[in-house]
């Protein structure tokens, strides 16, 4: 079936480390059945809270940028559980479709939820933990994108035959992100008895004076006021009375026929996102070789925090994890190149493509246990 490589132990899909950086790692270039992939990821936080993977077989390409807050937990468990229950629901209903990847959104949410309640008396504080959720599959020549938060996919197309040496920006997903006016009136209008449910509060938006995201996997404290009101959860901080759930688990869906046109494809964490501009992450895959081009991402978003605190882009990579943190955020970015699609004509599809590639749960451990090897 389309996702039987979903169910590969996860620790066989891990590929190289980031060479000069420690806390760097990446993948090049491997194949998918519509053309070629990159991934990078490099760590800022004390515990990696960004997570992701691409699974590949002959007829699809699943794609998975998971990031955490709160700690990595949430994250790492979207990781191990989303595509398997994408798989399950897309082999009862046939293959793909927006109504399938909502029930595995749905599914994971139930699970981790059931999770917290296992956990919590143990640990109150894995209800404050949560995800954002940003998946794309390619599948007869359909994109799907689902979105919970504020990680991003943005296409790359050529603009017309006349015109081979530009390209076209397409925004793909939104981001659930109180910062932006059109979320917070959404936010707003849901909840028209709360004059306060979204509030400006060091320095950025937040929904109860608490988020910024109003989509996530998680989060459980802030859509089940139970989990607040319990007294060993209101021992470890003080946060707002909850009449009602403040966020949702219910992703945004887009499905996309491909077009000829249709160059390439960045998934990525809000950490590139916050450095570069959609223009400016495009435009360097579309002027750049393949061979590392997601890492090369990663280093122009790198080198774009450096410059704002006045520093050498060598400089940031001497901080230490979680000191990193105050520099930029976790970062991780997929370039999924479209080839295949645009020669309907002599479409062939590759046949060894199968396999996996996910990124370390720790990108500094996993370098340290490289090195000592």
């Amino acid at each position: 079936m389309i996702l039987r490589s979903l169910l590969s132990p996860l620790e066989r899909c891990l590929g190289v480390s980031g060479g000069g950086d420690v806390l760097m790692w990446h993948a090049d270039l491997r194949s998918h059945a519509s053309g070629d992939y990159s991934i990078a990821v490099v760590q800022a936080n004390n515990n990696l809270e960004d997570q992701s993977q691409v699974f590949t077989s002959p007829i699809a390409t699943y794609v998975g940028v998971y990031d955490g807050h709160g700690g990595p937990e949430a994250s790492i468990f979207v990781n191990k559980h989303l595509f398997p229950f994408l798989h399950r629901f897309a082999t009862e209903q046939g293959g793909l479709s927006a109504d399938v990847i909502k029930k595995a959104f749905n599914a994971t949410e139930e699970e981790f939820l059931h999770l917290v309640k296992q956990s919590f008396p143990l640990r109150p504080q894995i209800a404050s933990v949560g995800s954002c959720c940003l998946v794309g599959a390619i599948s007869n020549d359909v994109l799907y994108v689902a979105n919970l938060g504020d990680s991003r996919v943005v296409l790359g197309r050529r603009a017309s035959k006349d015109k081979k040496n530009m390209v076209v920006v397409e925004r793909l997903s939104q981001d659930h992100n109180v910062g932006v006016e059109e979320v917070r009136k959404e936010v707003e209008a849901l909840h028209p008895d709360d004059s306060h449910i979204v509030v400006y509060t060091r320095g950025v938006w937040r929904i109860k004076g608490i988020i910024q995201v109003s989509r996530s996997i998680g989060d459980v404290y802030l859509k089940k006021p139970e989990f607040y009101r319990d007294t060993m959860f209101r021992q470890l901080g003080n946060p707002v009375p909850l009449k009602r759930p403040v966020i949702t688990s219910e992703p945004s869906i887009l499905v996309r026929k491909l077009k000829p046109q249709d160059l390439f494809l960045i998934f990525a964490s809000d950490g590139l996102w916050e450095q570069l501009s959609d223009e400016a992450a495009v435009n360097i895959v579309f002027k750049n070789p393949r061979t590392a081009i997601a890492k090369r991402l990663v280093s122009a978003a790198l080198k774009e925090a450096a410059k704002k605190r006045e520093m050498k882009y060598a400089d940031i990579k001497k901080i230490e994890k979680g000191i990193r943190r105050h520099f930029h955020d976790d970062i991780t970015v997929i370039v999924v190149y479209l080839d295949q699609h645009r020669d309907s004509c002599n479409y062939r599809v590759k046949q060894n493509v199968s396999g996996c590639t996910t990124a370390p749960v720790d990108i500094y451990s996993f370098n340290a246990d490289e090195a000592n090897r």
